[in-house]
């Protein structure tokens, strides 16, 4: 079974898609991954996007014509990955997450748009989206809903081993044995875009190669404030976005520092800072979690200043890349969820209690007919033991 697993993550920057070949092999889902890509937004469009995010008021004026727009954007995005990848039995939109309601431990509510029914036009195929709520209404988080994929890649480790996601927001899934947990450590990326993108200091909005950071040095006093964030002592399971860590979050954080940008800090100094307030927050979850292997992907996995900095912090810790085990980091989110419409199709949980926090494992997601009449594979009774990727 074909699927094109498709996702904007919380760096709003753009389209990650991925066509993958399932096939189920004995108690092994073997994918074969066909093509993936990385489409930006349009200037304009995240630049409207960015403007109705939290903490900004907004209109369901905005709101309707962003999920017209971005629901356009993904049948765009899919309609070229299928005309690389070949014609596919079902497409995964995951949408863009606008807004993600927590309070305290609990999730209540979580909204991502981008009208699929744009990508069922365009292409012909059924689609699947809305998939998080339907955790969230068992009693989980609705995330990082990764953690399916990592359960069934990484159980091998007996050791232990930790997948690392470094997007917008941090999120790591703990696996040994049979037993996995995952949750939202905390930032990655959401503070060092937001004010890369607020002062101007890489066109695309990100530190590119880590160099603004790699420039500057860390502000201990700030440092201290920013790890004073109630968030951080929360047990999981628990999840975060954008809804708290955005740039009046680091506003807020420089005045409780007394520090002032271009007078006591610069613009380098604070991005360093930012970045190492990644750096010791992953490290301490990690180094609680005692797993002897670490493997990292998303966009700041490829940020060496990061990178370098857990290595330094986790001794003893293998840390690689995810591409060495068949999902290339770029592009895992959008392997994760061709996966869940490949367990959806089949009548098959696509969560895991420990990884989300709900009750018990719900299939995912709601369907979207394509061209023709809907029609589903045979339910699979057995789940798949093991994942493998080439």
């Amino acid at each position: 079974m074909k699927v094109l697993g498709m996702i904007s993550g919380t760096s709003h920057d753009g389209i990650d898609v991925a066509v993958v070949d399932f096939e189920l092999v004995g108690s092994v889902l073997e994918g074969r991954v066909l093509h993936t890509a990385s489409t930006p937004y349009p200037a304009e469009l995240r630049a409207r996007l960015i403007a109705a995010m939290p903490p900004a008021p907004t209109t369901l004026a905005e709101v309707c014509e962003l999920d017209t727009l971005i629901g356009q954007s993904f049948a765009g995005a899919a309609a070229v990955a299928i005309e690389a990848g070949g014609p596919v039995d079902l497409v995964v939109s995951h949408g863009q997450t606008v807004y993600h309601w927590v309070e305290g431990a609990h999730a209540l509510g979580t909204l991502q748009i981008g009208q699929p029914a744009w990508i069922a036009e365009r292409t012909g195929a059924p689609v699947l989206s809305d998939v998080r709520i339907r955790d969230i209404t068992a009693g989980g988080h609705g995330a990082p809903l990764v953690s399916v994929l990592d359960g069934l890649l990484l159980g091998a480790y007996e050791s232990g081993a930790g997948a690392l996601n470094l997007g917008g927001i941090a999120n790591m899934t703990v696996v040994r044995g049979d037993t996995l947990y995952a949750y939202d450590i905390g930032p990655a990326n959401a503070l060092i875009d937001a004010v890369v993108t607020s002062r101007g200091l890489h066109p695309r909005g990100f530190d590119e190669d880590g160099r603004i950071a790699a420039s500057g040095r860390v502000h201990e006093r700030l440092l201290e404030v920013l790890l004073d964030e109630p968030y951080y002592r929360l047990a999981a399971p628990k999840s975060t976005g954008k809804e708290l860590f955005h740039l009046a979050y680091v506003e807020s954080a420089l005045a409780r520092a007394g520090v002032t940008v271009g007078v006591t800090v610069g613009d380098a100094d604070l991005v360093a800072t930012l970045t190492e307030l990644t750096v010791r927050t992953v490290a301490h979850d990690v180094r609680a979690a005692e797993v002897g292997a670490l493997v990292v992907s998303g966009g700041g996995c490829r940020n060496p200043v990061v990178m370098e900095g857990l290595r330094a912090a986790l001794p003893g810790v293998s840390v690689s890349p995810s591409d060495d085990f068949g999902a290339p980091a770029d592009d895992k989110e959008a392997i994760a969820f061709a996966l869940i419409g490949w367990l959806t199709a089949h009548g098959l949980p696509g969560t895991v209690p420990g990884g989300t926090g709900a009750a018990s494992a719900r299939i995912l997601g709601t369907l979207t007919p394509g061209a023709g009449p809907l029609v589903l594979p045979a339910p699979v009774t057995t789940p798949p033991r093991a994942l493998r990727l080439a």
